[in-house]
């Protein structure tokens, strides 16, 4: 018995002096090795705020600041230090619900965990951030942190310089953590094109906090805070001047204008119609004003310089004429007995302008009277050029001709979302005509029609090469980064001169020059410049749109492209005004005074006027009002059938009983982000006569 007792009582001590080592082994681990507790009293004691860098700033040519820098706050959210926050306290400084409230503290939990700091609300306004920060005490696990915010002063190129937007869940995926929940991003334009330079790098300040959760000093004196580096400075080829030019003149307007610098390739403007106020993307109102901008039927947020696709029309005539040349298909004595119609191919298609004989006696009239049947026909020869045995063949070489004029493919401007434009190949034609096609099949192709369908940029960067005889620079708007090194290899592409076209003689270039010069003096007398001899060509092209399942027929787009002094070239442009007549009626005097503007660094008081005619007239298509009735109505009946509110479907329903369709073309009234307030349309737009 007493050997029992003594060998439990030895087990018991060995039970004890196991627990003991645990207790020991335990306690070393949680003050010598392990951080979890130092980490949760840091946690507690002291706040880490983040120090958001300011983005760079872009400069235009004249070095003006034309996008920069402000600072505003965000208030951040700590889920799990917001236990003891007074919540409705807080709902009624933000003027939001206990339900909303939650439903946000939900999403932050989900998107960035609950032990790191979230945006709760950003983009404070000033009365709202010094309410905040007068009773941020009283909100355990919230804080506020600066947020420098772009800013546009001059309130222009809102298609170029872009917008910056929250990193989503998508963007901090695909950069594999770099970013993180509550990081701004370029979304659109050189923000997005440039962000690897413009972004710079954040810091971090800790902070010491009380028991009411105030911020009360700095940790260690700042001894483990790094600073925000800013992002570097961009400098541009931008004419901020001729910039806000080109949105005035395009005001009221659907279409497109840029101006390149043929010796450089750089851009000096481009505006794209409807534009918007940039400075509606910025600040507390951004979403709210971006959902209106989205749900606007005339596409204020497209940049239709890269992304609208038109046909050349006249305008591609020179580039056509250049191929025939090269190829030796034609000289530029050619001429061509054009009586009004073209009867090459038998069915007396297409028409001309003009009738009179002689119109068409070389190239240098050909041009200048803009004749239809010749360059038909200068295509026809192109193509069906002996040498290649057979259409097909011909036809790819002429593509070849095009694709290097940089038509069908990307130019490689330094903006996202270009769109390459359309220069069908063979293998499209075979599709559609089943493999049996010839010269008559397509021949409005040289005519800038048919399938072909080009970018503004596109036109305009077709005729720098036309200008400087064969050559071009990669069209882009950066010209040099502050603090270039080796490392920065993204400007390398747009110093490469490109001579894509340069065995084209240049008695062959002068031979489509002397025709553009003298168009100057014909049909495009509205884009003269005295003193200055001016090459250009006008475009009108046929217009459809298939609305409501109907085949419209819209008024013509107006094109002109240009480039000038003929001797020594030093702006090229493309305009393009849909629906809007003749190219000599809008997109010639258009151009004509960004020329002038740019050329002569100013324009004359009777000039003004011009410039005031055109920027007070409203060329909006009639359709544009009647689709945003549409899209609107739609909209508000799928409302009334997911949330039974019938208060949106109202409106319409109220508005059957009015005069249904007031004249489209009368002066629109704008709305504050710069946009055209839709009116209804004009019936006549769904006349026989318009629907094919």
């Amino acid at each position: 018995m007493a050997l029992f007792n003594q060998s439990r009582s030895t087990i018991i001590r060995l039970i004890f002096l196991g627990i003991f080592l645990i207790i020991i082994v335990q306690l070393l681990n949680l003050q010598v090795f392990s951080g979890k507790y130092e980490q949760l009293a840091m946690d507690n004691a002291v706040f880490p705020k983040v120090k958001y860098p300011d983005r760079g700033i872009i400069f235009d040519r004249k070095n003006r600041a034309i996008l920069n820098n402000t600072i505003m706050y965000d208030l951040v959210v700590t889920p799990s230090e917001s236990k003891h926050t007074d919540t409705f306290s807080l709902c009624d400084i933000l003027g939001i619900d206990t339900a909303e409230y939650k439903k946000r503290m939900l999403e932050a939990r989900f998107k960035n965990g609950p032990y790191r700091p979230s945006i709760f609300e950003d983009l404070l306004t000033p009365e709202l951030h010094a309410r905040l920060d007068e009773n941020i005490w009283k909100f355990p696990g919230f804080a506020l942190v600066e947020r420098p915010v772009r800013v546009y002063p001059f309130n222009a190129a809102a298609h170029i310089l872009g917008y910056i937007g929250e990193a989503d869940s998508g963007i901090i995926k695909r950069s594999k953590g770099f970013y993180r929940m509550g990081d701004y991003v370029g979304r659109s334009g050189l923000e997005s094109y440039y962000e690897s330079i413009l972004m710079g790098t954040r810091g971090v300040q800790y902070m010491i906090k009380d028991n009411r959760n105030r911020l009360v000093g700095s940790y260690e004196n700042g001894r483990f805070d790094t600073a925000a580096i800013a992002g570097r400075n961009l400098r541009t080829s931008i004419d901020m001047d001729l910039q806000q030019l080109a949105e005035k003149l395009i005001t009221n307007k659907v279409g497109a204008v840029v101006a390149i610098d043929p010796k450089t390739g750089g851009i000096l403007a481009m505006a794209s119609g409807p534009n918007y106020d940039p400075n509606s993307l910025t600040g507390p109102n951004k979403q709210k004003n971006y959902g209106q901008l989205a749900l606007d039927v005339a596409g204020p947020l497209l940049n239709r310089a890269i992304q609208g696709n038109y046909e050349p029309g006249s305008t591609f005539k020179p580039l056509g004429a250049l191929i025939a040349l090269d190829e030796g298909v034609i000289t530029p004595s050619y001429g061509y007995p054009c009586g009004g119609r073209y009867f090459g191919c038998g069915h007396g298609k297409p028409a001309c302008t003009h009738s009179n004989p002689g119109h068409a006696a070389n190239l240098r009239l050909a041009i200048a009277n803009s004749c239809n049947s010749y360059f038909v026909q200068v295509y026809r020869n192109s193509v069906d050029n002996p040498e290649y045995r057979g259409v097909k063949k011909g036809y790819e070489k002429w593509r070849d001709y095009l694709n290097a004029f940089g038509l069908g493919q990307r130019t490689g401007v330094d903006l996202t979302s270009e769109l390459p434009g359309l220069v069908p190949d063979t293998s499209r034609y075979n599709t559609v005509y089943r493999g049996s096609w010839n010269s008559c099949t397509n021949l409005t192709l040289g005519i800038g029609q048919d399938m072909m369908n080009a970018t503004p940029l596109q036109l305009a960067n077709a005729m720098c090469i036309v200008a400087n005889k064969g050559f071009y620079f990669t069209p882009h708007f950066v010209q040099g980064i502050d603090g270039q090194s080796a490392n920065d290899t993204l400007l390398n592409k747009f110093k490469q001169k490109h001579e894509v076209l340069t065995k084209i003689s240049d008695d062959a270039y002068e031979a489509v020059h002397a025709g553009m010069q003298q168009v100057i003096d014909g049909t495009s007398s509205r884009a003269k410049i005295p003193g200055i001899n001016v090459c250009g060509k006008t475009g009108t092209a046929e217009k459809f749109r298939i609305i409501q399942g109907r085949r419209i027929k819209l008024d013509d787009n107006s094109v002109f492209v240009c480039f000038a002094p003929r001797e020594d070239p030093k702006i090229a442009l493309a305009v393009i005004v849909e629906n809007s007549g003749f190219g000599n009626t809008w997109a010639a005097p258009i151009a004509g005074l960004m020329m002038e503007r740019y050329l002569k660094d100013s324009l004359p008081a009777e000039r003004l006027k011009e410039v005031d005619r055109i920027a007070h007239s409203s060329l909006l298509p009639s359709y544009i009002p009647y689709l945003q009735y549409i899209e609107d109505s739609a909209r508000a009946a799928n409302w009334l059938q997911r949330y039974k509110d019938s208060s949106a479907l109202r409106k319409f329903m109220r508005e059957r009983s009015k005069p249904p369709f007031p004249r489209s073309r009368e002066k629109a009234p704008k709305h504050s982000l710069g946009m055209v307030v839709p009116v209804t349309p004009d019936p006549r737009l769904f006349t026989k006569n318009n629907l094919a």
